[in-house]
This record gives C-alpha cells, structure tokens and sequence, in this order.
C-alpha cells in the first residue's frame, strides 16, 4: 500500500478569527487502487461510488451509491473490521419507490447518529427534480422515509436542486443544524445552513450561503458539504468537496463558530485532496474526489470518497488546530 504525499492545509484568516483556529490537516495513507468497485451486472454495474461511514461495534459500515448502466441509483451496503477490507451485501438497502426518486433513483447519503437511531440524508432524483431527502433506521439496513427535507426551488436564495445534507451532531442553541447544497441564480452550487426542532422538519436558516464564492479558487463553482461535521474546541470543523471552473472537484475544509453556525471562521486556501490516480481521473465524471465519509480511529480519522463517480477510495488524515 502506498503512502500519499503529505499535505499540510494552513487556514485563511478572517479579521475576527483567533489565530488558535488554524487547522492542518496531514494525509497520512491514500488507498492506491479502489476499495469498492464496479459489478459486472446488477445495481452497481456502472458505479459504486460516494460513500458514507459510520462506526457499528467493531466494524466500519459504508452506505454508498449503486448505479446501474441504465442511470438508475441505490444505496447499497459494505462492512469492514479494518476500514479497508470490505464485504458489500448483495441487495441494496434503499432503492428507489417514491415518486421524486423514480428513474433516478437514491443517491450520495450521509448518516449520523442520534441516540439508536440513524438518519440518512440523502438526494432524491427523478430524471428531472434533485432534492434533499431524509430516511431514518435503527440498524442501517431497514430504512424509513421521512420525505424531502428542504423542496427544490423554494429555498431563501437556493433557486434550483437541493443535496448533500450533513447534520451537526449536537444541538446548538436549543436546535439542530445542517449544512447543505442549493443552486443560486448564477447557476452556481453554494453551501447554505437549514435550522430544526425535531431533526424531521427543515427550513432555510440563512438568508444567503455562509460560504462565499472565491473567484478563480479551486472551490469557484461548487462548495457542497461532506461528512457529518464535527465539533471541535476551535468551532465546527466542516469537511467538504469543491469544484471549479474546470469542474475538478477536491477535497478542503471549513471552520464555522460553534455557537453560530452561520458564522465562518476559517477555510483552507488549497484542497488536502485532490484527484491523482488513474481511477480518480477516469471514469463516470472526469477527475473527481468527492468525500462523504468520516469515522475517527483513535488520534487519526478515515475519509472516504467517490474516485470519478465510479469507485471508492479512502484515505487516513490527522487533524490538528495551531497554537
């Protein structure tokens, strides 16, 4: 297994950020080749991609994106004692029944877990909305659909598809908050904030994206969210996939205030990952990483991504904040 290349990720500061919020973050190990790939046949047949992670016991369980040569997606099932190894499970745990997701299907979940239960985000497609959708479980493989979260077209400033919810893992100022994607009328894809008393009901918390777009950046076109956030003593750590003009998507961080979701602290000036390998560059979508998982192990934690909308890969970061 080869080792990647270390890439230290300084902050860019913002006049009212302490200097004891800069975050590094150190990429120790990258998988050189793919720890899921492609079936010949069935639900996978032409991708298995953009994974979420979750601790279960003593084993990783990935939900990932199944998608058949016909265009069609589901959630499907993959478990690990090492975070490398993986066993998928032979049905897919989510497949498409609802009518906003008929044809396209179910796609890039994110879970997190709340006392024993599990909630799911994830996007809704059929062939012509893309919508954030929630569906909760208590084992990871019996899911329950509560419907779409926030409706496409309808947002504060979001004016086309909503995606890519990932949830705060702990109340802050008596409610739950997440992060998400919406479409502005520059065609461009921001990252907003939506606020819920009961982790079921969202609404648009935010009158205008809490990330600003950076021209000529490598996040110019797209700042979505990844993983679950955490929170940290320096504020709430977001990992999250960009991509610019050129629509090579990597993967950075951000820090937000942990008493003011909507308040950004800091953001990485560079990507700490960015597409390298030959199943990163080729594939479905051309030169993608897309991170969607995120499990800690011990002083390090594991990212797993989507390699070009085909494959999954993982990495192993160690995050640090500056003094």
């Amino acid at each position: 297994m080869l080792a990647s290349v270390l890439i230290f990720q300084g902050a860019a500061f913002r006049p009212d950020m302490s200097p004891q919020s800069a975050v590094q973050i150190q990429v120790l190990w990258s998988s050189p080749t793919p720890l899921i790939a492609p079936t010949r046949s069935g639900p996978a047949s032409a991708g298995a991609f953009n994974p979420t992670a979750v601790r279960q016991g003593d084993k990783t369980i990935l939900l990932y994106r199944e998608q058949d040569t016909g265009g069609t997606s589901r959630i499907g099932y993959a478990s690990s004692t090492d975070g490398i190894h993986f066993t998928t499970r032979d049905e897919p745990v989510l497949v498409p029944e609802a009518d906003y997701e008929k044809d396209g299907g179910v796609e890039d979940p994110r879970v997190l877990k709340v006392g024993d239960t599990y909630y799911m985000t994830y996007t809704g497609y059929n062939k012509k909305d893309a919508q954030l959708c929630l569906a909760t479980s208590k084992d990871l493989i019996h899911w329950q659909r509560k419907g779409i979260l926030l409706p496409a077209y309808k947002g504060n400033w979001n004016t086309g598809w909503t995606k890519s919810g990932a949830i705060v893992p702990q109340k802050i100022n008596g409610k739950w908050w997440m992060y998400y994607l919406g479409t502005a009328p520059d065609k461009r894809d921001y990252m907003g904030l939506a606020s819920s008393d009961d982790l079921l009901h969202w609404s648009d918390a935010s009158p205008q994206p809490v990330l600003p777009r950076r021209s000529g950046a490598f996040d110019s076109r797209v700042m979505e969210p990844g993983p679950p956030p955490i929170i940290t003593d320096a504020g709430i750590l977001l990992i999250y996939n960009a991509a610019d003009d050129h629509l090579v998507y990597t993967t950075a961080w951000a820090l937000f205030n942990k008493n003011d979701p909507s308040k950004l602290l800091a953001r990485a000036d560079e990507p700490f990952l960015r597409p390298q390998t030959e199943w990163q560059r080729v594939g479905q979508v051309p030169n993608v990483v897309f991170t969607e998982g995120m499990v800690q192990d011990k002083n390090h934690w594991w990212i797993y991504y989507g390699g070009a909308d085909k494959y999954v890969g993982a990495s192993r970061i160690r995050i640090s904040f500056a003094h």
